[in-house]
């Protein structure tokens, strides 16, 4: 059984706040709203798109009813569906990472609060599919992120063993959830945390893939 190396996917492995946002200014389109800047709501970009609109509505002083807000996040939705995977990519230096700690043995999986079938999709998209051993969304289990339960059942649907698994997260509730799971935590911090990725305390922090190495990895398991 290998070591395993569990990445969240928006904010960590892959920027997609651009495509995000260009959903979210699609739907505010349908209502005559204006467009969001994109720099001011990229920390939303990993919350999903009910607090991407939400959070919209109520910066432009607009209420938000229920059958409202279910047509903009169908909106929102198909738009970010049908555009991917548009011009979302791996961070800088993360197809490199993939390539090194695979080549040392470890099995890599994603754990997402992405809907499942976004996340694969957006994946296959990006041709990264055989790449992972288990890709699990927010909808994958009954529980998702900061559950534990998220994170652990990733790595068990992968093959993997808690004992010998690291995940890598951009945000407190990734952070949060490898903690409740026993399992050691490596923050970047360049990712959509509206809070510094070091004052939330990880086992370790990078500011680029290039740091992620299996020699980090194996040190934080010892």
């Amino acid at each position: 059984m290998p070591p395993i190396v569990v990445f969240d996917l928006d904010g960590t492995l892959v920027d997609t706040a651009p495509d995000l946002i260009a959903s979210l200014n699609a739907a505010l389109a349908r209502e005559g709203m204006a467009a969001v800047d994109v720099d001011a709501f990229r920390p939303f970009a990993g919350r999903g798109g009910r607090v991407m609109i939400e959070t919209a509505y109520a910066r432009a002083g607009r209420p938000l009813g229920e059958p409202l807000f279910s047509a903009l996040h169908a909106t929102f939705v198909d738009h970010y569906r049908e555009s991917m995977p548009g011009t979302s990519r791996l961070f800088d230096g993360g197809l490199g990472a993939l390539d090194r700690l695979a080549a040392d043995g470890w099995a890599l999986a994603i754990c997402t609060n992405k809907p499942e079938d976004l996340a694969l999709r957006l994946i296959d998209r990006m041709g990264l599919t055989a790449r992972f051993a288990a890709i699990a969304g927010s909808d994958t289990y009954p529980y998702k992120k900061p559950d534990p339960r998220h994170l652990l059942s990733t790595i068990d649907r992968a093959g993997g063993d808690p004992e010998r698994a690291v995940m890598v997260g951009d945000t407190v509730t990734d952070i949060d959830a490898a903690k409740a799971a026993g399992v050691p935590v490596v923050g970047v911090d360049f990712g959509y945390s509206d809070t510094p990725v070091l004052s939330l305390e990880p086992s370790a922090a990078i500011g680029h893939f290039d740091a992620l190495t299996p020699e980090l990895l194996r040190r934080l398991l010892s």
